[in-house]
């Protein structure tokens, strides 16, 4: 049984939601350092083969695409199916043609399902339990909740350090992360 919603938990994730905006900003700024895509490679290898689905950056979002580029498996990116529902994902190449889909993400224009096993998250912020906190449509959630019950999946949040912060506000319905990729290295979560 779920416990019932806490309107108070959106206007807290509204003000984390405005000052992690502020602090990605200022890192995406500076210049991003080499060292978190190597990180990002480095966390991938470990999954060699399997499904991933990466993101097409929007905004300041760290760019995932080189370390999606030489994955070694299928790769697909995020589709928007609609409001409230887990996201779809496409087969995505460096040189496929894209159109642009729902919210302004470029979408893989010949749709090609995939169902992916290694999720590459994008995030405002997240916090040393491992939570992150997204944009507020809870895609992310739904979609990792959908996906761990059908079967194991790895969740792996991409980040500036920066973009940390001590502790989120975080509901019933918050899907933790199980490792998160920044510039300084790999951190990995336990329940």
């Amino acid at each position: 049984m779920t416990a019932p919603h806490d309107p108070d938990i959106d206007t807290l994730k509204a003000e984390a939601r405005r000052s992690a905006l502020v602090a990605r900003q200022a890192a995406h700024a500076r210049q991003p350092d080499p060292a978190a895509q190597a990180h990002l490679r480095a966390a991938l290898a470990m999954h060699a083969g399997a499904p991933l689905a990466g993101y097409m950056p929007m905004r300041t979002e760290i760019d995932p695409l080189p370390a999606m580029a030489s994955h070694e498996g299928p790769v697909g990116v995020p589709v928007i199916v609609a409001r409230g529902q887990a996201l779809a994902f496409h087969r995505w190449t460096p040189d496929c043609p894209l159109v642009e889909g729902p919210f302004g993400a470029r979408v893989p224009a010949d749709g090609v399902p995939l169902v992916p096993r290694v999720l590459i998250v994008p995030l405002l912020a997240f916090d040393a339990r491992g939570y992150r906190l997204g944009y507020g449509g809870g895609f992310y959630d739904r979609t990792l909740a959908a996906l761990r019950a059908a079967g194991p999946v790895t969740a792996l949040g991409f980040a500036y350090a920066a973009q940390e912060i001590p502790d989120l506000p975080i509901d019933d319905f918050d899907q933790r992360l199980d490792a998160v990729v920044t510039e300084g290295g790999i951190r990995h979560f336990t329940a």
